[in-house]
């Protein structure tokens, strides 16, 4: 069985969910099965060969799952970014719209060496709004080489709004 549908098989849709009208793509039920999870991160550092990478930033939460295990992968630095008010330490935030309302996001101002080369991770690509914040928090400090995700909802056209900060956006699975 490929690894595309041995994830497919374990991808769950939760209609309606976090409101009337989403098919939330719940990816919880892959944390169950340590092989796949071995695989998805080993599919995830293939697609970035040739990619120099300083650190990966990684949206919270689902986004920190697969994220902080490529971090180790690569052997880089892990730099979460979190919503607003759950960082300890000073930060910078970037308020940005969602396609079921709004949010904030923060990271440490002292979590990216001024100049480096980025990678932002997050678990799926909607809309773009949640990773173009990231590229914009990314950003004030280093440069933004590339966008993973597991998921891309393609009919949102998030990929779009992306290819401003770089060209190289993988995704595993396309909905």
């Amino acid at each position: 069985m490929s690894l595309i549908t041995r994830i497919e098989s374990k991808i769950r849709d939760v209609k309606d969910f976090p409101k009337k009208g989403i098919i939330f793509k719940d990816i919880t039920p892959l944390l169950q099965d340590p092989q796949l999870c071995h695989d998805i991160v080993e599919m995830l550092a293939k697609q970035l060969e040739g990619t120099t990478i300083d650190a990966i930033a990684c949206v919270e939460s689902r986004g920190y799952w697969f994220g902080a295990l490529l971090s180790q992968k690569l052997q880089v630095p892990f730099v979460p970014i979190r919503k607003k008010g759950k960082l300890p330490y000073k930060t910078v935030s970037y308020n940005y719209a969602l396609e079921y309302g709004t949010a904030t996001i923060e990271m440490h101002k002292d979590a990216i060496p001024k100049g480096a080369k980025i990678l932002i991770h997050d678990d799926l690509l909607a809309t773009g709004g949640t990773a173009t914040a990231a590229a914009e928090l990314v950003k004030q400090f280093g440069e933004v080489v590339g966008f993973s995700f597991l998921i891309d909802l393609t009919f949102l056209n998030g990929k779009e709004k992306l290819k401003t900060y770089s060209s190289n956006i993988h995704s595993i699975i396309t909905y």
